[in-house]
């Protein structure tokens, strides 16, 4: 027989992957860290901006959710959001503060992301809000090489004159 007892800050980034605001607002009434971690460093903010809910998003960052506060591997909620192509949540991070060069361990920025997932919607916003286009990765590799690696034309035709 098992006996689970899960930690409060578990319970709230469960109620961030599930989207659930009521539960995090209770949870966060009752004083549970907002910038609590799990075992591989992911923030409910991450968790929440990762499955999309942007609900849940809002109702962290309002409670003092750091956005650039990066995971195990480095990378942040704006990196997550730049991968699956969630330009909805990647412009309420962006709007709140969000980091656009921030870099994770590679040296990857959420335009890299975007880049070679071929979510181009992210690569227009990324670039419109100043991402800079001159980092380089720890491959040595710009958002231009990458694009070019993945045979992303349009990223491509976006970042001409950038």
């Amino acid at each position: 027989m098992s006996f689970y007892s899960a930690r409060p800050e578990d319970l709230l980034i469960d109620a961030a992957r599930k989207g659930d605001v009521t539960q995090i607002n209770q949870l966060l009434a009752e004083g549970v860290d907002v910038n609590a971690t799990d075992g591989r460093g992911f923030t409910p903010l991450v968790i929440a901006a990762y499955d999309n809910h942007i609900d849940a998003a809002k109702a962290l960052i309002a409670a003092g959710a750091d956005v650039n506060k990066q995971d195990g591997s480095g990378n942040s909620a704006l990196m997550g959001v730049s991968f699956k192509g969630y330009a909805e949540v990647a412009q309420l991070l962006i709007d709140k503060g969000a980091d656009l060069n921030l870099l994770n361990g590679n040296n990857g920025t959420a335009l890299m992301f975007a880049t070679i997932f071929g979510r181009n919607n992210l690569v227009k916003l990324l670039l419109d809000n100043g991402a800079d286009t001159s980092i380089r990765d720890s491959r040595g590799l710009s958002v231009r090489d990458l694009a070019v690696q993945q045979g992303n034309q349009e990223a491509l035709a976006l970042l001409e004159g950038k």
